[in-house]
């Protein structure tokens, strides 16, 4: 089976994959039994801090609802409705994941009815949407290219009559967007169901605005000549590897997301962007200086890992886009990458 099949299946068969079974997935430390952390488990100031972002956007769209896609432990819709209050009429959640919801459910309660669930997009959607790290937990396909001849590298069962999965490659018409200069041997990834999603949502976002913050680079830097690995990568316990045939469903799989493809899909479907820069530069605009002068002296060292470079600040970006008029949005007042894109 092609590779983006194999991802869907490991990470969201019911009761098997890796998100769809009952593990706990997020935390600080492998103590805790989780396999990776992310920002709003890092830092309660990160929400803190998009909730500037969030709030002019709710403002200048003139709407009052909130739509997370993958909302984890529930953390980052905690931070911003703490910090949003009665600016937020509905929050409503679109979460894959059954043990996330429950878990969801749990830290939510407070808010009573304001929080709604759901399974999937609506036909007509108004509001301001937020996606943090959803787009890398997308299936992608994998092209790799060998003796100068591009192949689709897939996942089949090994010829000795084992159970073993196998890395299998066959020809393919598929091409990266971006021809990738040289003859060298070269592995990388296509994102056919993330640029999709997005277009969706361009087409059923009526009214408001969108905000993904996730790992990744623009197409120039991704299909480098130098990238020659490719980025799907797996966590579990807080380390890394890049066997995503090993343990499956034990296992978080991700691969970075192409923000040019991102960008341009959401164009197509009629959405602007409104800007694309790193998460570091984007809280800093948002104000999380301020928020890290005001907090505990732990509080800032957590926070200062959302802003460093060697942390989340650089590896980790943020694009913003709208549905109707664009304006000049304070995350990307200083910064602002969009011409790589």
């Amino acid at each position: 089976m092609g590779f983006d099949d194999f991802m869907s299946q490991a990470l969201y068969t019911p009761g098997l994959g890796y998100y769809a079974n009952d593990l706990r997935k997020l935390g600080l430390m492998p103590g805790s039994g989780s396999d990776f952390v992310t920002a709003p488990e890092l830092s309660p100031l990160f929400g803190r801090a998009l909730a500037a972002q969030v709030g002019e956007a709710l403002d200048h769209t003139q709407t009052d609802e909130i739509w997370e896609f993958g909302a984890g432990s529930g953390a980052l819709a905690q931070q911003l409705l703490e910090a949003l209050g009665t600016r937020v009429r509905h929050y409503t959640i679109v979460d894959v994941s059954g043990a996330l919801r429950a878990r969801q459910q749990q830290i939510l309660q407070r808010f009573g009815d304001r929080v709604r669930w759901a399974s999937k997009l609506p036909d007509i959607l108004r509001g301001v949407v937020v996606g943090n790290e959803v787009l890398d937990a997308m299936p992608v396909q994998l092209l790799t290219r060998g003796a100068g001849r591009w192949h689709e590298r897939g996942v089949a069962l090994a010829s000795d009559g084992s159970e073993r999965l196998v890395w299998s490659d066959r020809p393919t018409h598929l091409r990266p967007p971006l021809d990738v200069e040289g003859m060298h041997d070269y592995l990388t990834e296509i994102h056919v169901q993330p640029e999709a999603f997005v277009r969706t949502l361009g087409e059923r976002l009526t009214h408001g605005a969108a905000f993904f913050i996730d790992y990744g680079f623009p197409e120039a830097e991704y299909y480098h000549p130098q990238r020659h690995m490719g980025t799907v990568m797996c966590h579990r316990a807080h380390q890394s590897d890049t066997d995503p045939l090993s343990e499956v469903g034990l296992k978080d799989i991700t691969a970075h997301v192409n923000f040019t493809g991102i960008a341009m899909a959401a164009q197509e479907a009629g959405l602007e962007v409104l800007g694309y820069t790193s998460q570091g530069r984007f809280l800093l605009n948002c104000g999380l200086a301020g928020l890290m002068e005001s907090a505990e002296l732990p509080a800032r060292a957590q926070a200062h890992k959302l802003i460093m470079e060697h942390e989340m600040g650089e590896i980790f970006k943020v694009i913003g886009l709208c549905a109707g008029d664009p304006w000049p949005a304070r995350g990307f007042a200083a910064g602002n990458r969009i011409h790589t894109l």
